[in-house]
């Protein structure tokens, strides 16, 4: 499983120079990540390095879920009531229903919604810095992150199990 480390760095040049040491590090370069202020993102980082997610995985899997776990309740309440006339069947189907209802509206929602990188560390972005998101196992993120602090990246405090991976 890969967890998600974020450091900070002041510019653009510093910025190349850290991902240059994560991939010395082992790093893939799929997994090395760039945010910034938009302005800073248009004129200076790469499409294939800005991370644009929102929260559409997690809100997915919440929604997933708690529709299920909704939909399972109301089931074995159901089923409770004789005279409603539902089965262990009909129980299954409304997890299924919930599920799916959840996971979908939850998705919607969550599409709207920014990263979770971008929230926590709005201020830092808002003074102009660049963060450098690695995504890797935690073992691999263990071994670069002095490394990544002799080139001068602040880490940041984030680490969460990157989903989806």
């Amino acid at each position: 499983m890969k967890t998600r480390h974020v450091f900070s760095v002041p510019d653009i040049r510093s910025a190349e120079i850290a991902m240059k040491v994560a991939r010395d590090c082992g790093i893939a370069d799929s997994d090395i990540s760039l945010i910034a202020r938009s302005d800073i993102e248009l004129e200076a980082i790469p499409c294939e390095r800005r991370v644009v997610d929102g929260d559409f995985y997690p809100a997915a899997v919440r929604g997933l879920l708690g529709g299920a776990t909704t939909g399972l309740l109301a089931g074995v309440v159901a089923v409770a009531i004789p005279s409603l006339g539902f089965t262990l069947a009909g129980a299954a189907a409304m997890t299924l229903g919930g599920a799916a209802l959840g996971g979908w509206a939850t998705a919607l929602a969550g599409s709207a919604v920014e990263d979770p990188v971008r929230r926590k560390f709005h201020d830092e972005i808002a003074q102009g810095r660049i963060l450098v998101v690695l995504d890797a196992p935690r073992i691999l993120l263990d071994r670069v992150e002095p490394s990544m602090e002799d080139v001068g990246a602040k880490p940041l405090p984030f680490d969460k199990p990157t989903l989806m991976t």
